[in-house]
């Protein structure tokens, strides 16, 4: 995608079933940039929810990454890497899928504001994919504004209004 006028690269990780962990937004795509991206994604994850296996594409930039992160302790050291064509077309299908969003945006002026519209996209599309319904214990929408609280890093008082709000919205109707 474009940013500013030049290239970027959007790295993507998801898990197993197509659930959005992480994006990184880089100008670059070299060792650096993977393992911000690879140690950003784990830092996201609680230790219940570390896969014992990281499915890549052919970039040898995360096999160095991920050397270094099992090096620093930042990853499990008994975590395996696969770089196997075919095992990557989850993330691949669902990347396009972003893409078809994205594409008419027609690129972004700063890698500040592409993040926004990416953290937002990927909000939409995790409501669409049915995310929410892990923080959506009650069934009502307080789950879903605990998802937004999540990853857009509102404080509460934020989603306490906004439920506050919808619920008196809802009432009215």
């Amino acid at each position: 995608m474009k940013v500013g006028g030049s290239w970027s690269y959007l790295y993507r990780a998801l898990d197993k079933l197509g659930d959005t962990i992480d994006f990184y937004l880089s100008p670059t795509r070299n060792m650096a940039a993977a393992k911000h991206f690879l140690a950003k994604a784990h830092r996201g994850l609680k230790d219940w929810e570390q896969s014992p296996v990281i499915n890549t594409d052919k970039a040898p930039t995360y096999a160095a990454a991920l050397a270094d992160l099992k090096a620093d302790g930042k990853c499990p050291t008994d975590t395996r890497h696969r770089q196997v064509k075919y095992l990557n077309n989850i993330v691949e299908s669902d990347h396009g899928k972003l893409k078809q969003v994205i594409r008419p945006v027609r690129g972004f002026k700063t890698v500040k504001t592409a993040y926004a519209m990416i953290n937002g996209f990927e909000m939409m599309r995790a409501f669409r994919k049915d995310q929410a319904a892990t923080f959506n214990l009650t069934h009502d929408t307080r789950g879903e504004a605990h998802l937004v609280v999540r990853v857009f890093g509102l404080c509460p008082c934020a989603l306490t209004e906004a439920v506050e709000l919808l619920n008196e919205n809802l009432g009215a109707a």
